[in-house]
Parts: C-alpha cells; sequence; structure tokens
C-alpha cells in the first residue's frame, strides 16, 4: 500500500468496528495497537481482516521497549512480524521510550537521557526489528513530564541521528509536542520548524487534559479529548512546510460516536488536501 493514497486516519476501536467498516470516506485509514491483535483467531481478528480488506491498516505498536537496555523480546517481536504478515499494514511504528527492564513490564512510555550510548543501543534495537520484520518502521516522538538530566543530544538532533544511522523513518506526534512544550518551557513552533522532514512517515494528533492536582500546571497527553486549537495549528505549520502526510487522529478515552471522531478526522483530511493543491502548485 502506498501512503499516497494515505490521508487522514483513526485509531480503530471495537465500538466502533461496524461504521468504520461501512464508512467510505476518501484517504481513510486505521491504526491499531498491535498488541491487542496478535491472537491466534478469535472475532477481533475477524474484525480487522474484514475492515483491512476495504481500509488501509497501521500498526502502532506500546511495548517494543525500544529505548530499553536489552533487545527487544523475541517472542514479541515474531508476534510482530506474525500480525504484519497477516495484515500487510500500510505503516508500522513504535514509541521512543523504554516500558521493560530485567524481564518486568512496566505499562508507561518511559523517558531516558538522550546520550551517545543510548543512541546507539536503540539503533541497534530499531535495525533489529526492522529486520525481523522485514521492513522500515517509523520511531515516536515522547510527551514529556520532567526535565531529565545527562542529555547530550537535544531530542530534534536525537531523532534525526537514529533515523539517518538506523534507516528508520519519524513519526510526529504534534500533540506530545505542545504538552512537552508547555511542560518543559521550549518553543512549541521551533520544534515543528526543526523536525526533519525527509524522514517524517506519519502525523499524530490527539487531545490533552491538565493534570487534576490542584497545583498543578502539567498538560497529559491523555488521548481522551478533542485535539485543542494549538494543536491544530502546530499541524498546519508543519504540513505548509513537510507537505502532506499520512495523519492520524487518536483518541483512547472517553470514547465519543464514530460521527463526532469523523468529524475531527475530516477536518485533517480537509486541511491535508489544501497542502495537497499547495504542493502541487508549487511544483
Amino acid at each position: 500500500m502506498s501512503m499516497s493514497v494515505l490521508g487522514a486516519g483513526l485509531g480503530l476501536k471495537p465500538e466502533h468496528y461496524e461504521p468504520a467498516y461501512d464508512c467510505a470516506a476518501p484517504g481513510l485509514w486505521f491504526e491499531v495497537h498491535p498488541e491487542n491483535y496478535m491472537l491466534r483467531g478469535g472475532p477481533r481478528l475477524v474484525w480487522l481482516y474484514a475492515i483491512g480488506e476495504r481500509h488501509p491498516l497501521s500498526l502502532h505498536g506500546v511495548s517494543l521497549s525500544l529505548a530499553a537496555d536489552c533487545p527487544p523480546d523475541e517472542s514479541h517481536l515474531q508476534g510482530l512480524k506474525s500480525l504484519v504478515e497477516r495484515v500487510q499494514p500500510a505503516l508500522v511504528s513504535e514509541h521512543l521510550a523504554w516500558s521493560a527492564w530485567r524481564g518486568q513490564y512496566n505499562p508507561d512510555l518511559l523517558p531516558f537521557p538522550r546520550t551517545e550510548a543510548a543512541l546507539a543501543r536503540i539503533v541497534d534495537n530499531v535495525q533489529r526489528t526492522q529486520e525481523v520484520l522485514g521492513r522500515q518502521i517509523a520511531v515516536e516522538n515522547p510527551s514529556h513530564y520532567l526535565r531529565l538530566e545527562g542529555h547530550e543530544f537535544d531530542e530534534i538532533e536525537f531523532l534525526a541521528e537514529l533515523a539517518r544511522r538506523s534507516g528508520c523513518g519519524l513519526l510526529l506526534d504534534v500533540n506530545n509536542v505542545h504538552v512537552s512544550a508547555h511542560n518543559l518551557g521550549f518553543d512549541a513552533a521551533a520544534y515543528i520548524d526543526r523536525f526533519p522532514a525527509e524522514a517524517l512517515l506519519e502525523v499524530h494528533l490527539a487531545g490533552h487534559r491538565q493534570d487534576s492536582s490542584a497545583d498543578s500546571r502539567l498538560l497529559i497527553d491523555s488521548h481522551d479529548a478533542p485535539i485543542a486549537a494549538a494543536v491544530w495549528s502546530l499541524y498546519e505549520r508543519l504540513i505548509e512546510r513537510t507537505g502532506t502526510r499520512p495523519t492520524l487522529i487518536e483518541r483512547d478515552d472517553q470514547l465519543p460516536t464514530f460521527a463526532e471522531l469523523l468529524i475531527e478526522r475530516d477536518h485533517a483530511q480537509r486541511l491535508l488536501e489544501k497542502g495537497g493543491r499547495h504542493d502541487a502548485h508549487a511544483r
């Protein structure tokens, strides 16, 4: 599946299987967490296969733990490879984070100091993953809540070097940029302007919320709210510079109806089509 046919997509939830299957919106595609479908059979897989016959699919992993101090779990990699071979997704992606340590799995995407040693380790893990899967993956920029000591690269430099050394692509989560910029005090627009367009394979858009603690100013990458105006503005800024890219609307909690999600998706699609006309005019 060529990425040129991918417009704006939606995260696929079981509550929405039937309207997702029936929807014929141009450019529509769906993304799932592969961990929920690495099964031998059952109704969930039947639905995924059925939707995959009508719409392009993407697999967005949450547990390869690419930034861990050890290689990805081999049995997990083989399970992911099997699913990739069965559904033939247009895109496969993972997070720049770790979640496994000494045989224990933490259900979170945890940060790390961006050092040369970490870069070498993550390059090896990404290359190992790509060799097993037989295809390129995209790696997503994380959300940040606290400052870590010991960085030797800024995040843009680290991501660009990771892509160069490993051959992976990048997934830019615009909401993560907004949340992190607010929490750590950097310029979100400057981050968007520096992001390496040549490696950009996919874009994510999502909602966030303020931390519930009374004295907290933290924003949380919660995926449980509509996309904020500031995130839409950053997204328009991005595609004006990079051109159109497959764009996903993520919603993982406080799930609205499929029709409500489709409104956000259609807005992203209109922005992509506007960007596509701009690209064609520029050529």
